[in-house]
């Protein structure tokens, strides 16, 4: 509705993962060339790990993109509460490999063979596993088996994991000690700087249409990169609720002001301050507070969901 109103197509906030909205900052940059280099140059092992809302899964779903226009044959697992059974059935079902039995070595031996008929035509699988840190210790030591599908030379079978920092963790544990080794790329996600928060809503602004004209004011901006912290998926919160406050009270550009009444209605001034990396703590510090931030939002948005009902000035419409 608050589209018409600042010239814009569509709503360029939605925290859906968007491919097309993807923010190339240099850390993404070099994420994204990262996992297409270890891709392409069959390196087996990938680790891509970042906060809560720093855009991992807008991420991987450009990489898939690029792989589909590239013809790579890809699994996606996104659901982490799953044994070891259930892992194969999903990759085996999204790679489309027929197979009768649902034995494990009948499976094994199925998609081997799979694997090496695509090698032998210089084709490339992928198998993307998504919010892997919560991953049973067996599933992962499975997946760490898949690499030992390979020819004298090369990994038949290229592995992305995917997951928060507590992933990192994890793989600290003596158990896993062989996984870790075989991890030959290490990528990260971030939050965004103040002067990246500044040129990802114009950005995003600019996909969805804008003109040119500025649809927020400066001190919005700095307003919102404090009140997120630069996690993207707040930003899209932040500058979402604020454009609609602002199309309720006819306002061009969005005021600062408005943006502090959507993080006071949102619960984000109440949030612990974010210690920096460098201090005692402070990687854990940050991964705890971002995490409960995100979730307190979630929570938010699922009982405004299950009343009907939107923050207060989006009622006055």
């Amino acid at each position: 509705m608050y589209q018409r109103f600042f010239g814009l197509r569509e709503s360029p906030f939605n925290v859906n993962p968007d491919p097309r909205y993807l923010f190339m900052t240099k850390q993404i940059q070099e994420s994204l060339a990262g996992l297409t280099y270890g891709i392409q140059n069959r390196k087996g092992f990938i680790l891509l790990t970042g906060e809560v809302g720093t855009g991992k899964t807008t991420l991987l779903n450009r990489l898939l993109d690029w792989l589909r226009g590239q013809r790579v044959a890809t699994a996606y697992i996104f659901n982490s509460k799953l044994e070891v059974n259930h892992l194969f059935d999903f990759m085996m079902a999204d790679f489309e490999i027929p197979c009768e039995s649902h034995e494990k070595s009948q499976v094994l031996l199925r998609l081997n063979q799979w694997l090496l008929e695509r090698y032998r035509a210089g084709e490339t699988a992928v198998l993307i596993v998504d919010e892997a840190q919560n991953l049973s210790l067996d599933v992962l030591e499975e997946i760490r088996l898949l690499t030992n599908l390979e020819t004298s030379t090369e990994k038949l079978l290229q592995i992305v994991l995917t997951g928060q920092p507590e992933l990192e963790e994890k793989l600290k544990l003596p158990q896993l000690r062989q996984l870790r080794q075989r991890i030959t790329l290490r990528c990260r996600t971030t939050p965004l700087s103040l002067e990246e928060t500044f040129g990802y809503i114009g950005e995003r602004l600019r996909i969805a249409g804008a003109s040119g004209e500025p649809i927020f004011s400066k001190e919005a901006i700095q307003t919102v990169h404090m009140y997120s912290r630069g996690i993207p998926r707040v930003v899209n919160l932040l500058c979402e609720h604020s454009m609609i406050n602002a199309y309720v009270d006819s306002l061009r550009p969005v005021p600062a002001h408005l943006v502090e009444e959507v993080a006071r209605e949102f619960q984000l001034d109440e949030v612990a301050p974010v210690l920096s990396a460098g201090s005692p703590s402070g990687g854990a510090q940050q991964s705890a507070n971002t995490q409960a931030l995100l979730e307190n939002l979630d929570d938010l948005l699922g009982r405004l969901r299950q009343l009907n009902v939107v923050p207060s000035r989006e009622r006055k419409s």
